[in-house]
């Protein structure tokens, strides 16, 4: 039972280790000044108003005075020890503006998807200190394997619309409570706070168990990938900042342009995500020349086309993403650096690594035109095989169809070999005059004595005459 015991025990710190929690940053505190549009909470001498349709779940922390307070028809108010409200007796507040009204912020915007809203922390609660890790934009928000946390003591609202119907989780923590089980999960889901801190067309759904692939698994948010980059660009004014590179890449999952350098793996069943990302911080991010160079490493899905253009299938590989804190001219140029040492650091231990393949690419910066110009001539030569493949798939598909009767084509008559082998065997001579045609080998009747006869005119007139042996004179004489 002891050996049992440690061995749950080492499984459940592994699962720590590799676990993602992820931590709500709004709330819909009353404490909170960003809540109220005065910029600051209410006090003796102000009149609170919340809006009697909006629906919100409201933390009180401790106790308030107040002159009066409209209530929402549909909502809910959390006290915590002491907290409460009292009406105030009259007393001027020096410290409040008098007869002000104070009004409750919508809080209907803050959405599921809105990776500014998401803060990665440890497990229990503590920032992450940003390193040399960063994560593209799609999995700055919960992914299917990932925990969330709302902060204990706090209350929140939040739209989870979504274009998938389930939303998945491994747990969900929320005032103070984990519950990493379905079971858990819709018990909390039928109770009557959850319609107020949830609402839109997705569903949440805890599963209670990580990602059971070592190589990684893919975060699941791209089919609400256009929520993620919209919510993004609205905070950052509706655009992306212009590139400091002459041809910034796009990598999987983000929203924007990088300057950098992005590397493809194919991998094997041996490839282990977490070793590789531990063996590349420790043995390369480390070194002090590539203090400014964070990182991205993730399994994603690449979507295979057909000529580009038809969606055909998705393949799963691993993605690394490369920028640096270089300005101007400089952007991007130790990242490439570094991309070129895994490069070679792949080309000796790969195949023990469980890496089959990679493909570099880098951000045309002053010293990578060759490289980006390599990878042009690479997508020119595979447009022209995909080019030569649609012509022989298109001729097939005729084939086929004339095979199964589905295709007539016209009837060409085309020489035989035995016309040939006759033609050549006895050519005609160039003064070939013809052949006797037995139907017509007839004396002409003679009607005059003295008349030439058609055959001893011939020569004369150079025409041809004959006697046609169904045609009977003598009903034309009668």
């Amino acid at each position: 039972m002891k050996r049992l015991f440690f061995l749950l025990s080492v499984l459940q710190l592994l699962a720590a280790a590799t676990a993602v929690y992820k931590q709500w940053i709004s709330n819909t505190n009353f404490e909170t000044a960003s809540n109220w549009d005065k910029g600051q909470v209410p006090c003796a001498d102000d009149v609170v108003h919340f809006e009697k349709n909006k629906v919100v779940s409201v933390f009180v922390r401790s106790p308030h005075v107040l002159t009066d307070m409209y209530l929402p028809l549909n909502g809910e108010f959390v006290l915590a020890s002491g907290a409460g409200f009292a009406a105030s007796d009259g007393t001027r507040d020096p410290g409040c503006d008098s007869g002000a009204t104070v009004r409750f912020a919508d809080a209907e915007h803050h959405a599921w998807f809105d990776p500014t809203l998401w803060q990665a922390v440890s497990p229990g609660g503590d920032l992450e200190p940003s390193g040399h890790i960063f994560s593209v934009d799609e999995e700055r928000v919960p992914c299917h394997y990932d925990d969330v946390i709302f902060q204990p003591e706090t209350s929140f609202r939040v739209n989870i619309d979504s274009s998938q119907q389930v939303i998945h989780l491994r747990s969900v923590s929320l005032m103070g409570q984990e519950l990493s089980n379905p079971e858990a999960w819709d018990r909390y889901l039928r109770g009557p706070s959850a319609p107020l801190q949830f609402h839109g067309n997705g569903t949440l759904q805890v599963t209670g168990t990580g990602c059971p692939d070592k190589s990684g698994c893919a975060c699941g948010n791209s089919p609400d990938g256009h929520r993620i980059c919209a919510a993004l660009l609205r905070a950052s004014g509706r655009q992306c900042p212009v590139p400091a590179c002459r041809s910034p890449l796009q990598p999987l999952g983000h929203c924007c342009g990088v300057c950098g350098a992005t590397i493809n793996l194919d991998f094997t069943p041996d490839f282990d995500l977490q070793k590789y990302r531990d063996r590349l911080v420790q043995a390369l991010l480390s070194q002090p020349k590539y203090a400014g160079v964070r990182m991205a490493i993730s399994k994603v899905h690449k979507t295979q086309t057909f000529l580009g253009v038809l969606p055909r299938s998705s393949t799963p590989l691993i993605q690394i993403v490369l920028i640096d804190d270089g300005a101007g001219a400089q952007t991007g140029i130790a990242a490439e650096q570094l991309a070129a040492d895994i490069m070679e650091d792949i080309a000796q231990h790969g195949e023990a690594l469980g890496i089959s393949s990679s493909k570099m690419e880098v951000s045309a910066s002053n010293t990578s035109s060759g490289q980006a110009g390599s990878h042009g001539l690479s997508r020119t030569i595979a447009g022209t095989v995909l080019g030569l493949l649609f012509c022989l798939l298109f001729l097939g598909g005729i084939l086929f169809l004339y095979i199964k009767g589905k295709l007539r084509l016209p009837a060409l008559r085309l020489p035989q070999p035995w016309d040939r082998e006759k033609d050549l065997a006895s050519p005609a001579p160039a003064s070939d005059k013809g052949f006797d045609n037995p139907m017509f080998d007839v004396e002409p009747p003679s009607t005059d004595p003295g008349e030439e006869t058609p055959q001893e005119m011939a020569p004369k007139d150079h025409q041809v005459f004959y006697v046609n042996p169904l045609y009977d004179a003598s009903e034309t004489d009668t």
